[in-house]
This record gives structure tokens, C-alpha cells and sequence, in this order.
């Protein structure tokens, strides 16, 4: 008998794992496709025996079974008033020491640079469409070594490259995690990410030949839903399971640090083949630990359950009896219009009948002596009707966290401006506990990076920051730079933080004069802040020349502190230039661990804008 190998046995653990997981997930998985159905218009569907979402087909040919979709635009309401979340981050010093303050800033800057290599408000918004539909969606926050700068040349040619953060956007049909009864990602022990990959591409990136399978995923497909009513059909999408071909599942198991394994653990299966196990690869915890590369972000809360709800759950009971009202309607209206012929058996041409009805001008023949064929006494439209489809319509409105102030005729005209705000105030109020998910994630997010960068940024790179306003901001950095992850948001309702709101705000404060120096006069600087925060900083070409000077300054503390020899120019506002470099040896260079010949360097170039302070050139 061949004896089971480490890697075999390891691999046949893992995958069992996987299977139990995926059994257990299998109630909330269904929701899912529930609620992915209704979204895009498929709502004559049910999750029927076995957890199988399936179709409902029509009792009668003559039923009505039209969709009219309140979900959709509901759904899009909700993302496009939480897709206007673009908290600004700022890093706290770890300390009063302005060299924790230096640290803090680059932090921020750092920041500010992924944000935009990334694309990161894209990445938010595609995490929310997950979450707002499936409830649930998650982050994931790795280094990926095949980014960033080019450093140096292999011998075969290839490239290496400095690395950078990659955020990547996973849906809740990805993640496993080892109970659904922990509400947070850290009460968890372990979390699997198993995700299909093509074999080639599983080849490229570990180097191994897995056997090409079909795997099931979800895709988009059409199916003809016996829509319509007397004649008329139609076609909706649907969300079903198909098969990719010559594929494999990728399974990526991580682990909590644990005392057997103190750096936790990451086992990889790749088809059936264990392609690595080892320690979790990031430092990305607090007080320098190894924690899980996600970040979770949720529509709303369950208590008890590690999964979020999504409203398209609640909503689908009153979209079902909507749907309901409304036909019924068109078929009490077309009994009304079309009518229902009472014809005495044997007296008619009955197939003659059915097929061409009572056309206009048509002559009906029936047998002589028998009574002739007449329309049954129509009644009125019930307003039970109206009644149950406008209830309908409110309870849309309030289970959903939406209103209808989009629309005019919903709000009275006799409001006051003040009433006006406190209801837009309120109608805001209710997105609360998704926006505080959301921006709870953005700090998570962002204590990840710096953790990332910390840990993986050993050589000096140059990050080039676009302001608002077109202003290229460039410096240096390394991860010994980034001493604090103490990452807060610059103001509490960034949802309402608009460029109207500001510039109300700085007229205000410029009214009451609290901008103003002690003599009562707008500094230059002031003056360029100003226009900078209203949305006007490129109209004041007069930029702010000490500030040009401080950071020539501490650029050249950064080529110094690196060996390099950096003359003094002409230009240099040597006050400004001697500040600056003797502040940066009394708080970096004394209090590491630097060479002395870098120490010289900096004592030779600082006795330079000594001399020239001295002689007045």
C-alpha cells in the first residue's frame, strides 16, 4: 500500500475543509442568488428543496406575469448616495516629536498616492454593489511583488520590480470562513479564499501543472420566464450556475498565529496539489502581529451571523405582492374591457369562437331557438386595488432606508428651508449604519497599507502625489518612515462633505475674521489655503516661497542621509536651508544609527550655508 506523502495528506485535509465550509454557507448562498435575481429582474423565482434557486411557472396561459422592478432603482439610489463617501485620512503622530509628526505626514502622503495608483474610490464602489445585494463584501489587502518601479535586471532579463499594496475586491461567494456564528472577522480562526483559475494561469503564478476541470460558477443567462400576459411573452436575465472549463480552484487557507504556530500559517491548494505552506506573509496586525489580509464590509448587521443582510431580502416580499397587485389589476381590466361570454352549450360555433372572438361588424351565428350568447354584467375597478399598490409603494420606502424627496410632488411646497434640511438630515440618518461599515473599512484599509509598506518598503522610494488642484507634490520615503498607523477621518459626515458645503464654511469663518494673522490681515499662505479648500488654488500662481525652500530642504536631508555629497545653490534661502538641516540631524541623524561620514556630510554642507550667511552672498 503507497504510503500518503506530508503534502498529499495536507492538501486532502485542506480540501475536505473547503467542502464542509462550502455545505455550511450553502442556506446564505441561495439568499444571494435570491437577491442577485430580483435585482436584475427575475422575480418569479424561489429557492426551492435542496437550496436550488429555481423558476415559478405560470398557473394559467392567460395569467399575467409582468415584472415591475422597484428593487433596481432602489438598490441604485442607495449606491449612488453612498458612492458620494470620500472620507479624507489623516495620520496621527505617534508622539509630540516632530519627527512622529514628519512620520504622520508621510503617512497621509502615502496614503493619498495609493489611493490614486489604486483607484480606490472604483474599489469602493464596487464592494458596495456587492454588499447592497448580497449583504456582504469583502477587502483584500495584499503586497504584490510584480508592481511598482524598476529596481534592477535579473541575468535572464527579467524585471524586479519595487512592489506595491494590491486591493482587491472579493465577493461573498469567495470566502469561507470557519463558523457563520462569528460576527467578526476576528473572532475567527481561519478564513479559506478559494477562487477558479485557468491552469495556465494557476502555472504562471506557482509554477505548477494542475489537471484542468469544469468548476461551477455563477454567470448571467437568459431564460424565457413565461412573462407577459394574453399573447405576450417575454425574456429576463437570470443568475445561474455554469461551468468553466479547463479550470481549477485556487484554495487559500489562513490561519490565526497560534502557539504551535506562532506567525500563523497559509496553506495554498491548487486543483489538488498543496503549493506552498508556511507563515501568513503580512505584518499587517496591531503591536506588529500577522492578522488575515481582508477587510469586511456589510449592508447591515445580523445579530448572531458572521454574514451582513442585504435590503433586496427585505424588500422581496413587497416586491412579490406588487407584482401581484398589479397584475391582478390588468387582468381584472382586461375581464372588464374584453369581456366573458355566457353561450348555452351546443348554440354557437365554440372553436370559431375562441379563436376570432367578437370582432367589430362580425356576424354570430347560433342555433335557431337557443338563447343567443351574452356578455356577463361587468362591475368597476375595486379601489381596493389603488389602496394596496400606494401602502405598497410607502412600505418600499421605508424598509429600504430610502425616500421619495427625489420626487417633487412628494414634498410640500410649504415647507421652510430649516424643514427642508432637517428632513434631508433624517433621510441621510437612515444609510448611517451602512456608511459607518463603509468608512470603518476605509480605516482598516488604510492601516493595512501603512503596516504593508512598513514592512516591505526597505529602499527609498519616490511617490508623486496630483492634488485637487493639479499641484504635483513629490517625495522620498522608506518603511522605517512610517512610525504610526493611528489613522482617523479629517471630519465626521464626509457623506455631505460637498465643495458648496465647504466654501459656505470658509466664508463663515473669513466673516467672523478667525482666518486673519494679529495685525487683521489674510497671510499669503492663508490666502492660498483658502483658494486650495474652495476649489480655486490654480488661480493664485504666487505660491508660497518658504514653503518651496523647507521642502528643498528636507529633500536634500534625504539624498545626504543616503551618501550622497549635495552642494549648496545659489537660490537656497540659506536661513530656511540651515533651520532645517540642523533640526534633522538633532532628531534623526543623533538619534540612530548613522555612519560618520554621513554625519560629516551634513556638518560640511551645513558650515557651507554658514559661510554664505557670514559673507552675505
Amino acid at each position: 500500500m503507497k504510503k500518503v506523502g506530508y503534502a498529499e495528506k495536507l492538501a486532502k485535509e485542506t480540501l475536505a475543509d473547503f467542502e464542509e465550509r462550502a455545505m455550511a454557507r450553502k442556506p446564505f448562498e441561495s439568499q444571494w442568488q435570491l437577491n442577485m435575481n430580483f435585482y436584475i429582474g427575475n422575480q418569479y423565482s424561489d429557492v426551492g428543496f435542496g437550496g436550488q434557486v429555481r423558476e415559478v411557472d405560470k398557473q394559467y396561459f392567460w395569467q399575467e406575469r409582468e415584472i415591475f422592478n422597484h428593487i433596481a432603482p432602489i438598490v441604485d439610489i442607495r449606491l449612488s448616495k453612498l458612492s458620494k463617501i470620500k472620507p479624507k485620512i489623516t495620520v496621527f503622530p505617534a508622539t509630540s516629536e516632530e519627527v512622529d509628526i514628519y512620520s504622520a505626514k508621510v503617512g497621509k502622503r502615502v496614503l493619498e498616492s495609493v489611493s490614486s495608483k489604486m483607484n480606490f474610490a472604483s474599489k469602493i464602489n464596487q464592494a458596495l454593489k456587492w454588499s447592497e445585494i448580497c449583504g456582504t463584501s469583502f477587502y483584500k489587502i495584499s503586497w504584490n511583488a510584480d508592481l511598482g518601479q524598476i529596481v534592477a535586471l535579473e541575468d535572464n532579463g527579467k524585471k524586479i520590480k519595487s512592489g506595491e499594496v494590491d486591493i482587491s475586491v472579493c465577493s461573498p461567494f469567495e470566502i469561507y470562513p470557519d463558523s457563520a456564528t462569528h460576527e467578526n472577522l476576528v473572532d475567527c480562526q481561519s478564513i479559506i479564499h478559494a477562487k477558479a483559475y485557468t491552469v495556465q494561469q494557476i502555472k504562471q503564478m506557482y509554477g505548477v501543472d494542475v489537471e484542468g476541470k469544469e468548476v461551477n460558477v455563477y454567470t448571467l443567462g437568459a431564460t424565457t420566464n413565461n412573462l407577459g400576459g394574453l399573447g405576450i411573452g417575454g425574456i429576463a436575465k437570470r443568475v445561474c450556475e455554469t461551468t468553466r472549463k479547463n479550470s481549477a480552484l485556487v484554495i487559500e487557507k489562513y490561519v490565526k498565529p497560534t502557539e504551535k504556530y506562532p506567525n500563523g500559517r497559509l496553506i495554498v491548494v491548487a486543483g489538488e496539489k498543496l503549493v506552498f505552506d508556511g507563515d501568513l506573509p503580512y505584518i499587517n496586525g496591531v503591536d506588529g502581529k500577522r492578522e488575515f489580509p481582508f477587510v469586511k464590509q456589510i449592508c447591515h448587521e445580523e445579530v448572531g451571523s458572521f454574514w451582513g443582510v442585504s435590503v433586496i431580502g427585505r424588500l422581496i416580499p413587497i416586491q412579490r405582492a406588487y407584482n401581484a397587485v398589479k397584475n391582478r389589476k390588468h387582468e381584472y381590466l382586461n375581464r372588464l374591457t374584453m369581456g366573458v361570454l355566457a353561450v348555452e352549450d351546443g348554440s354557437v360555433d365554440i372553436d370559431n369562437l375562441e379563436e376570432e372572438g367578437l370582432a367589430p361588424g362580425k356576424i354570430l351565428v347560433y342555433r335557431q331557438g337557443a338563447s343567443a350568447p351574452k356578455f356577463l354584467g361587468g362591475e368597476t375597478l375595486p379601489a381596493d386595488f389603488e389602496k394596496e399598490e400606494e401602502k405598497l409603494i410607502k412600505e418600499f420606502s421605508t424598509l429600504s432606508g430610502t425616500s421619495e424627496m427625489g420626487s417633487m410632488e412628494h414634498v410640500s411646497t410649504s415647507l421652510s428651508g430649516v424643514a427642508l434640511e432637517l428632513l434631508i438630515d433624517e433621510n441621510e440618518t437612515r444609510l448611517k449604519f451602512t456608511t459607518d461599515s463603509v468608512k470603518d473599512a476605509i480605516k482598516t484599509i488604510s492601516k493595512h497599507i501603512l503596516r504593508l509598506y512598513k514592512q516591505f518598503a526597505t529602499m527609498p522610494r519616490l511617490v508623486k502625489i496630483v492634488g485637487e488642484n493639479g499641484k504635483l507634490d513629490v517625495f522620498y520615503f522608506k518603511g522605517n518612515d512610517l512610525s504610526s498607523d493611528d489613522v482617523q477621518f479629517d471630519a465626521d459626515n464626509e457623506s455631505n462633505d460637498t465643495i458648496s458645503q465647504r466654501r459656505t464654511m470658509i466664508f463663515s469663518l473669513l466673516d467672523k475674521g478667525l482666518l486673519f494673522d494679529e495685525n487683521g490681515k489674510l497671510s499669503s499662505s492663508m490666502k492660498a489655503k483658502v483658494l486650495e479648500n474652495i476649489g480655486f488654488g490654480t488661480w493664485d500662481n504666487a505660491i508660497d516661497l518658504t514653503d518651496l525652500h523647507m521642502k528643498n530642504a528636507d529633500q536634500e536631508n534625504f539624498r545626504i542621509s543616503e551618501g550622497e555629497v549635495v552642494e549648496v545653490k545659489k537660490i537656497d534661502d540659506d536661513n530656511l536651508h540651515l533651520t532645517q538641516h540642523i533640526s534633522f540631524m538633532l532628531k534623526e541623524l543623533y538619534s540612530k544609527q548613522f555612519a560618520p561620514e554621513i554625519e560629516q556630510q551634513f556638518l560640511a554642507h551645513i558650515e557651507m550655508h554658514k559661510q554664505r550667511i557670514s559673507t552675505g552672498e
